[in-house]
């Protein structure tokens, strides 16, 4: 499945002096040939600028934030034994990736908004590709 290596051996592991560097290297290469389809680029893309134009949020995920999202879903979707990212994969790390590339607006913060609610906001709103 993942070329004799599995991924839970690296959990398991603890990721400290067992995981040796040629298997933290052989992950890394794995995870980075996990394919990405342009139409999960696509919705990336959107869900980033959706945070950009946010009125609750005064500052959204930047390029950078954007890569790390991408990252995370391939390294996502490697861990979940799969060889390309779905959309499920984006919506299960964008909260925990995003949560923290944004800042809420003070007015939205007093009314009790809350960055993940804005985040679920976002991700019920845009459209998921099949």
């Amino acid at each position: 499945h993942h070329n004799g290596f599995d991924p839970r051996d690296l959990v398991a592991a603890g990721v400290r002096a067992v995981a040796t560097q040629e298997t933290l290297a052989l992950a890394r290469a794995e995870v980075a040939a996990t394919a990405v389809d342009d139409k999960i680029i696509s919705y990336l893309v959107t869900l980033i600028q959706a945070t950009r134009t946010s009125p609750s949020l005064s500052l959204g995920v930047s390029p950078r934030g954007g890569a790390a999202l991408l990252h995370a879903a391939k390294a996502w979707a490697w861990l979940s034994g799969k060889s390309f990212v779905t959309p499920d994969e984006v919506k299960v790390i964008a909260k925990p990736v995003m949560r923290h590339r944004v800042a809420l607006r003070s007015e939205a913060e007093l009314e009790g908004v809350l960055v993940d609610g804005v985040i679920d906001g976002i991700l019920a709103a845009a459209a998921v590709p099949r």
